[in-house]
């Protein structure tokens, strides 16, 4: 059973950055592909970031490009998120998942197609 944990959330000041991280254990990470998501009160789940096994990465929308990036270190079992130029709008809990299903080169950025999930970590975005 794959465990998984993100950590680095708290509060932000606007247009700031803020790294979090997501460490998995029970297993190795070059086995999965991740992903990063986050959810705000009253809204549905949805996809930020995800990089495959092979390090392929994808990013949220077009009108979000740019400002979420991330990378893997699979000696480390950690995958990275990076959040740039933080809106009060993009607060919300945050979560990582990891999928074994996909395709070596390959990630996805639907909740349905991730097994693991971590608890979240919470990140707020004010003055």
């Amino acid at each position: 059973q794959l465990h998984v944990v993100e950590s680095g959330g708290g509060l932000v000041q606007p247009w700031g950055s803020l790294g979090l991280s997501c460490a998995v254990s029970g297993s190795t990470l070059s086995y999965y592909a991740v992903g990063w998501f986050r959810q705000a009160p009253g809204m549905e789940r949805e996809g930020l970031f995800c990089i495959s096994r092979s390090g392929m990465s994808r990013s949220a929308a077009d009108s979000e490009k740019g400002r979420f990036t991330g990378s893997r270190d699979n000696a480390k079992n950690t995958v990275y998120l990076q959040i740039h130029n933080l809106k009060p709008e993009d607060g919300a809990i945050y979560y990582c998942a990891a999928d074994s299903t996909n395709l070596f080169n390959d990630c996805s950025l639907f909740p349905l197609q991730y097994e693991y999930w971590g608890q979240g970590t919470q990140v707020t975005v004010s003055s």
